[in-house]
């Protein structure tokens, strides 16, 4: 069974679907103030996307373009996708919404950088990504995971 992602609109329909999800955090919230001051359009770039069951939001991510310049991830440097909010509702999940996500991130043929919630790393691992290799000043404290399409390699930063 295949899932239909598609890029998610701002409004207040989506907003309001978002509350469901875990994450919900700064990013929605200031979405939300955004448009009650009619700052944004229906059809505003989003950076999300999502999937639904019938007409119910069930799966969502973002998706952010990085530009190579800021690239400390991959060799050769590149523009790079950042991978946010990966989350599947509870009752959703193990049914293929994730995976159909991240297939589609994967699609856009650019390496991908993540950050994976706690006891993620099996999915990460099974999606074809690696555990990047630790470093304390570009990572802070967290546990990126990336993605490498063919014929890019991890960069390597002497200590």
């Amino acid at each position: 069974m295949t899932h239909k992602v598609v890029k998610l609109k701002i409004n207040y329909k989506t907003l309001e679907e978002f509350k469901r999800f875990k994450q919900y955090g700064r990013q929605e919230l200031s979405m939300l103030e955004d448009l009650e001051a009619n700052m944004i359009e229906n059809d505003s770039d989003s950076p999300f996307y999502g999937v639904y069951f019938g007409d119910r939001l069930v799966a969502r991510m973002s998706l952010y373009q990085i530009d190579a310049k800021f690239d400390r991830y991959f060799n050769p440097p590149q523009d790079y996708l950042e991978l946010w909010k990966l989350e599947v509702l509870p009752e959703y999940q193990q049914k293929g919404y994730g995976r159909a996500l991240v297939e589609f991130a994967k699609s856009q043929g650019l390496p991908i950088k993540t950050n994976g919630r706690i006891n993620s790393s099996d999915f990460w691992t099974t999606m074809g990504f690696a555990t990047a290799t630790y470093e304390v000043e570009r990572d802070r404290g967290e546990n990126p995971f990336v993605w490498f399409p063919d014929g890019v390699t991890e960069q390597v930063h002497d200590e």
